[in-house]
């Protein structure tokens, strides 16, 4: 068990306090709520990364890793919530149809192409760049229609097992066995969510900020920040989570991460930063470098997130 500590902070929320009877805190939950002074636990010592986590994994270390390999996977990132893996598929190669039951999964493609095809949508192929997001329930098979491997970032639940369509053959898991069953549950996109986006092209038409992949559990946030000459200050620390880990998937530019007890992690295109919770961070673009882009892989953004900020300093990134 983890000793903590209890600091005073500025939290920017929206979310009902039992003790206040006013209209103001009376509204659905989300970001853009009233500041107020709260106090917030954190451990102590800091929570400590665990593997397969680290403060930075390097895209370039994993292909060195599996140099002279056209197929396969290799484990990054592993919280409560998600399970992030870098994979390359061969020319030629296909994945099981599958699906995920309560949750969605999403992929980046760092290089190569391949075909996605997706319950009830037109199947597409996905290029250097391009953003999936398969709704929970839907069955997606993945071929590489290249000339060369496919090098692509996928999250899928943490601790779930995929379910397969009556056509295919389930992979054998150490422990579980698969049986026929009947479902009458379905799944489908809402609001922001679409199979894909080009990002490449949606980054070169002024594209700004926006969610990708977002419900009551699962989100991937595409943040778009600027180029900048310098840091902001050491006593900047931005905001931390006090209930969820946050990573981010380098996908244009530069990034510098500012961890607390850790020091600057700097990840270029395809790196993956993480950092653990209750741990202040702080994401900028690295100085003199030009913009950047961040996929940010937090639970709960629907219902808004707890983002802890210092008391003394303009509001964290």
């Amino acid at each position: 068990m983890f000793s903590r500590k209890i600091v005073s902070v500025l939290a920017a929320v929206g979310l009902a306090m039992p003790f206040a009877a006013s209209p103001l805190y009376a509204q659905a939950g989300g970001d853009g709520g009233p500041p107020r002074i709260v106090w917030a636990a954190q451990a102590e010592p800091a929570t400590a990364w665990t593997a397969p986590n680290k403060p930075v994994t390097h895209i370039a270390d994993i292909l060195k890793a599996h140099k002279g390999k056209q197929s396969w996977e290799h484990k990054v990132l592993l919280t409560r919530d998600y399970d992030g893996r870098y994979n390359s598929l061969a020319p030629g190669e296909a994945t099981k149809a599958q699906f995920y039951a309560d949750d969605r999964c999403f992929m980046w493609v760092y290089s190569g192409q391949m075909k996605v095809t997706i319950d009830g949508q037109q199947p597409f192929v996905a290029t250097k760049g391009f953003l999936i997001d398969v709704a929970p329930r839907l069955s997606y098979k993945l071929e590489n229609t290249g000339s060369e491997p496919v090098v692509f970032w996928r999250v899928t639940p943490a601790g779930q097992l995929p379910s397969y369509p009556e056509s295919e053959t389930p992979t054998p898991v150490k422990g579980f066995k698969y049986i026929k069953s009947k479902i009458t549950e379905t799944g489908g996109y809402e609001g922001v969510n679409q199979p894909f986006l080009d990002f490449n092209a949606y980054a070169a038409g002024g594209g700004k900020s926006r969610d990708f992949a977002y419900d009551g559990h699962t989100s991937a946030h595409i943040i778009r920040a600027g180029a900048i000459k310098q840091l902001p200050p050491e006593t900047s620390w931005g905001h931390f989570h006090e209930n969820m880990v946050e990573a981010w998937v380098v996908i244009e530019g530069n990034l510098d991460v500012l961890i607390s007890d850790h020091g600057i992690a700097s990840g270029e295109l395809g790196d993956v930063i993480m950092v653990p919770t209750g741990r202040w961070h702080r994401a900028t673009s690295k100085p003199n470098s030009g913009p950047s882009t961040r996929l940010a892989m937090t639970p709960r953004l629907k219902e808004g997130q707890v983002h802890y900020m210092q008391t003394d300093q303009p509001p964290g990134n």
